[in-house]
């Protein structure tokens, strides 16, 4: 954690500008796009000295230009101060009728939602979008892969926008300035810091801005009650993280004096992987070895078993079964009797989803512990014996295709139709017929 006061510094000749091109450029959203019907345009910044050979880094700004972006990049990479970026200033869509009325403005929808959608716009259609352009001389847009080569920066709506962008896809934005962002009860915002302390870390860098007077709307909460509540959150999980609190209301005003410096901050260790920090989840921690991530698994034929059917979960001693209710985030516990049948069936495990929606549920797997591992559209979820969440795991990128998970001493199996991958983990495996250490009532 780093606090920005710490961090400024004298930038003798920093605005000395350098010419750059700005180019104009929209996508209108058919039956298949991310926003049907939805209109976007957007400007591409392009540096003078971009040669149009070789891959630039990527810069998305939301809501268009703001804090004079496009002027201190260009003296912030004369100054080397930052990587070759090209820029990318997006306004939210537009849904008009076949007259061009605007009958909906959609900004709310993209921005303060805390699914992926918007992500997958920025991939599928933005990013597309910008790699066919090229400059009025000739310099074809090539934008370099990786999210330690992507940053994002939004405020307000925007600034929510862009910390969900990074956080469901932190391969496409490992870099993130969220200036007074949304983190309220508008549509699910208020949640992210719960989500955030139970998650393993992920390759993020992060800047947070906020303000003592930011009440934009009492209605949904209070913005800079909601912003320090996530800054916390993500020092509990280890993120590499700046911070600027001040006194100032929700604007623009503050990012803008502040911009500079948070961008040479946010691209000073460019070249190098964005690492993820150490989590204090003591329920978490235990689990997680350095360095292990999900890889494909040899020697596991598809199998297609349960695929399409309900997933359920025995305990390791047979006396509890854990099943999904259709349309909720609840699983049931039930008991099983011993005529062998399920009997006294109670919700009882909770899950987490974001925008409210019901979660996906997959398969389920007791460990020797007594915790149930459950694959969900939210992440691979783990609940303690009294049916909390207190561990959250990323999932491969074709989680949706798993039939089965597997739990033994030190690694853990998730069996796809296509492909299965394992991960090394701190897990013990269950013992049929031994009842695991009772975790007390928490």
């Amino acid at each position: 954690m780093k606090h920005l006061a710490l961090l400024l510094c004298a930038m003798t000749g920093l605005w000395a500008m350098a010419g750059h091109v700005m180019i104009d450029g929209s996508i209108t959203g058919t039956e298949h796009s991310i926003y049907p019907g939805t209109e976007h345009t957007f400007q591409v910044y392009v540096p003078e000295d971009y040669d149009g050979h070789h891959a630039a880094c990527l810069y998305v700004g939301l809501d268009g230009v703001l804090c004079n972006a496009p002027t201190v990049i260009d003296s912030l990479i004369a100054a080397g101060k930052m990587p070759m970026t090209i820029g990318v200033f997006l306004q939210p869509g537009l849904v008009k009728d076949s007259s061009g009325q605007v009958v909906r403005y959609n900004r709310s929808n993209e921005f303060d939602a805390t699914d992926g959608r918007f992500a997958r716009f920025i991939e599928k259609e933005l990013i597309p979008a910008i790699t066919g352009m090229a400059t009025p001389d000739g310099r074809h847009i090539i934008v370099a892969a990786g999210g330690e080569n992507h940053m994002i920066f939004g405020l307000s709506s925007g600034g929510i926008a862009a910390l969900v962008a990074a956080w469901h896809r932190p391969d496409l934005f490992g870099r993130v300035f969220s200036g007074v962002g949304t983190f309220v009860a508008m549509r699910g915002g208020n949640d992210l810091q719960a989500i955030v302390r139970k998650h393993e870390p992920l390759p993020l860098k992060v800047c947070l801005q906020d303000g003592t007077n930011d009440v934009w709307n009492a209605l949904f909460g209070h913005w800079y009650e909601g912003n320090r509540m996530l800054a916390t959150a993500l020092d509990f999980a280890g993120y590499d993280t700046l911070y600027d609190w001040s006194d100032c209301k929700h604007g623009v005003k503050r990012a803008s004096e502040i911009f500079a410096q948070v961008m040479t901050w946010m691209w000073s260790d460019w070249g190098k992987p964005i690492a993820t920090g150490a989590t204090q989840n003591d329920f978490l921690a235990p689990l997680l070895i350095q360095g292990e991530k999900w890889t494909p698994a040899a020697g596991q034929p598809p199998h297609g078993a349960g695929a399409a059917g309900v997933f359920t979960a025995t305990y390791p001693d047979g006396t509890l079964l854990a099943r999904p209710i259709d349309g909720t985030n609840w699983l049931e516990q039930a008991i099983i009797g011993p005529d062998g049948a399920p009997h006294f069936s109670q919700r009882f495990y909770w899950l987490h989803s974001y925008d409210n929606s019901p979660v996906t549920v997959g398969p389920m797997a007791f460990d020797g512990n007594g915790n149930l591992w459950v694959a969900t559209s939210a992440g691979l979820q783990i609940c303690d014996q009294n049916g909390r969440v207190r561990g959250i795991l990323t999932m491969p990128a074709d989680a949706h295709n798993f039939w089965e998970i597997t739990i033994d001493d030190g690694l853990v199996t998730l069996h796809g139709t296509a492909t299965s991958y394992t991960r090394r983990l701190q897990v013990t495996a269950p013992t049929p017929s031994r009842r695991p250490k009772s975790q007390g009532q928490g």
